[in-house]
């Protein structure tokens, strides 16, 4: 029997130390970072950070767009026309007005020229009339003046000069949308942090827990040889040896589970690093605490500056006072300086200019009920807003003010766990010493040792949920990049067992 459980020791202490998969099945890269290390790499790698940059590029370009809308648009347009029928303009009424006056005074008319005799001066303007009658009645009174099917290629130019204010309103709307952007991605980082210091740190505690139940399998393998040798002696009862042996295979499960906690936690923060999960992550950072920081009216008060989702907010605010003022810019007119060039035609009128600019004026001055309907929407809206801005910023002081009390209360959970530990490895050493003077047996020392690794586990996850409060508190006040001084600033605690 003794035989049969160092072989199952060896086997376990094997797979402790050797990891969780064989190296032969599915090889593992070890990366030991820390905390800054892994932040700096999830930073880099992260698929949420790249979707939000490129969301920040997107308003950027939409913010040259909408600034674009100050300058002319400049075009070619074409088009092939045909009509039924061509144009005319028949001015026959106009030749049958002036022939006669032409045919009288060709034939009747009597003139005169300074230094010309009468007869010979009649005679000379006579036939310049009926030259100029023959040349009206040969002439065509009925003209085309633009055939039925035409074709033009022309540069056109349209700049808005006036637009009532909606050309600013879309504008200052895109440089928002821009902020808001920025934001986003602020809150994503915040959202980030928050899940790397859970990953990370817990990634800390189950492999401090590892520890810890290795401590406790080593120490109950440890009194189990003693037992067994102490019951070849006659010292102690078989029944005290089937204890230590119950608590061992405990112990041994224990471990285990802890192992394949670790394996699942490090998925995870692969997860988060956005790197191979078949790498295994050793923490160098520990898990810590502090005995004091900033009072709760603190963070308030960096939150109201600097949370990303109360700026969002804000920024949807500032919106709905652009959408205000764009809808009530169609009261007013708009006014636009217009012009085309004919760069090429097939076929058009050449009684047509080449080019032409002027400067048109659109006012619409009833249209129902309509405009008065979308501006009064528009004024509610920012209302609305005005309103979800005070609900989130009583929702983010509510968030705080929680947060801040469970950090309150990890810490004193610590300053009673430090005291209930000193106690339980006194009681354990005591136990172990009677133990071996037969003043005690099996069970008080198994109870004693179980004990102090149930405080230290205790006092390991609270430390680990001091951490990852204090990420999420410094989240919601809008500093997570401060998580970082807050573990290192002079007074951290930290625990770490080996």
């Amino acid at each position: 029997m003794r035989s049969k459980m160092k072989e199952i020791t060896g086997l376990v202490m094997v797979f402790v130390l050797a990891g969780q998969v064989s190296p032969a099945a599915n090889p593992v890269t070890v990366k030991k970072i820390t905390f800054d290390q892994a932040r700096e790499i999830t930073w880099q790698n992260s698929h949420v950070l790249k979707q939000a940059g490129y969301l920040q590029l997107e308003k950027e370009q939409e913010r040259k767009a909408a600034k674009g809308l100050y300058y002319p648009t400049i075009g070619i347009m074409a088009n092939a026309t045909l009509m039924s029928d061509p144009l005319h303009l028949d001015l026959s009424p106009v030749r049958d007005a002036i022939s006669p006056l032409y045919k009288t005074l060709g034939n009747y008319g009597n003139f005169s020229i300074p230094g010309v005799p009468d007869a010979m001066a009649t005679q000379l303007v006579r036939q310049k009339m009926l030259d100029g009658l023959t040349a009206i009645e040969n002439q065509s009174w009925d003209q085309v003046i633009q055939k039925k099917a035409f074709g033009v290629v022309a540069a056109t130019m349209q700049w808005p000069l006036y637009a009532g204010g909606k050309i600013r309103a879309a504008n200052k709307a895109a440089s928002i949308n821009q902020q808001e952007s920025l934001e986003i991605t602020r809150q994503k980082q915040g959202e980030l942090m928050s899940e790397l210091a859970e990953r990370y740190y817990g990634l800390c505690l189950a492999r401090q827990v590892v520890t810890v139940r290795q401590e406790v399998f080593k120490g109950l393998q440890q009194h189990l040889d003693d037992a067994v040798k102490l019951e070849k002696e006659g010292m102690i009862s078989n029944a005290d040896v089937l204890h230590a042996k119950v608590y061992h295979a405990q112990a041994s499960r224990e471990l285990s589970k802890s192992l394949q906690q670790t394996q699942i936690v490090n998925r995870a923060l692969t997860g988060t690093l956005a790197i191979s999960d078949s790498t295994t992550i050793e923490t160098l950072s520990n898990l810590f605490y502090l005995d004091s920081i900033e009072p709760e009216s603190y963070f308030v008060t960096f939150s109201l500056m600097k949370n990303p989702l109360l700026n969002q907010i804000e920024s949807k605010k500032q919106l709905a006072a652009q959408a205000y003022k764009a809808e009530r810019a169609d009261f007013f007119p708009a006014v636009a300086l217009q012009g085309t060039y004919d760069i090429v035609n097939k076929d058009l009128s050449p009684y047509l200019p080449d080019w032409q600019v002027g400067i048109g004026l659109k006012w619409t001055i009833f249209d129902g009920v309509s405009r008065f309907a979308k501006v009064k929407a528009a004024s509610l809206k920012t209302r609305e807003a005005e309103e979800y801005g005070l609900k989130a910023q009583t929702d983010v002081a509510t968030m705080i003010n929680k947060l801040y009390h469970e950090l309150t209360m990890y810490h004193d959970q610590l300053v009673e766990l430090s005291t209930a530990r000193q106690y339980a490895d006194e009681y354990l050493r005591a136990s172990e010493v009677g133990f071996h003077q037969e003043m005690t047996n099996s069970t008080q020392v198994i109870d004693a040792s179980l004990a102090l690794a149930q405080i230290k586990t205790e006092r390991l996850q609270a430390m680990y949920n001091y951490d990852v409060t204090l990420a999420r508190l410094l989240e919601f006040a809008g500093v997570p990049a401060d998580f970082t001084a807050y573990s290192t600033r002079t007074g951290a605690k930290t625990e770490s067992y080996k």
